[in-house]
């Protein structure tokens, strides 16, 4: 069988997202939160003091990069984190006032670019496109639950900075023999 664009769910599930993010941006604007960003304020908000961890399996964001968008939304004041009591290696996240405010802001504008994103299909596929939508996003919170989600690929500056420590040590055991050896 060839391939075939339109029977590609990937390449569908791209054009999907592309075509939601659109309306977001429309929506939203450029002085509102990314769609990300308004995931974790609205999940921080309805769950203040959520771990990472936690904030992590509910937004599906991968661990690295929630850690970087939290500290870039502790920069812009919308976010604030602490060690909790019970685990001092676990941080709690808090939304700040200026957070909820643009919480607030962009509530409106993303349920009506959730709106337009359904608008596409006639009103009688939209409550199944949702529940096709929402079994699809159970069914990979299951298999990260489970292990069994595939490896997200690594950046090359990510795999260098894990090879960096290995390579140094090398090299000292490399010098360490060359110099007994003298």
């Amino acid at each position: 069988m060839a391939y075939s664009l339109k029977k590609s769910p990937g390449h569908l599930l791209r054009r999907a997202q592309q075509y939601g993010h659109d309306l977001y941006s429309k929506e939203v604007g450029s002085s509102g939160p990314t769609p990300r960003q308004f995931e974790v304020l609205h999940v921080v908000a309805q769950n203040e003091g959520l771990s990472q961890t936690d904030l992590v399996r509910h937004t599906g964001i991968d661990r690295s990069t929630l850690a970087d968008m939290i500290a870039r939304m502790m920069k812009k004041g919308l976010l604030s984190r602490k060690r909790t009591k019970e685990d001092a290696r676990a941080n709690a996240v808090s939304i700040t006032a200026s957070g909820r405010r643009m919480l607030k802001s962009a509530e409106s504008k993303v349920n009506k670019s959730d709106n337009a994103v359904l608008a596409v299909l006639p009103k009688t596929q939209q409550s199944a496109f949702m529940k096709a939508l929402t079994a699809y996003a159970e069914a990979l919170d299951k298999m990260d639950e489970q292990g069994a989600a595939p490896a997200r690929k690594t950046t090359k500056r990510k795999a260098a900075k894990r090879k960096a420590p290995a390579k140094r040590k090398a090299t000292k055991k490399k010098a360490k023999r060359r110099t007994k050896r003298r």
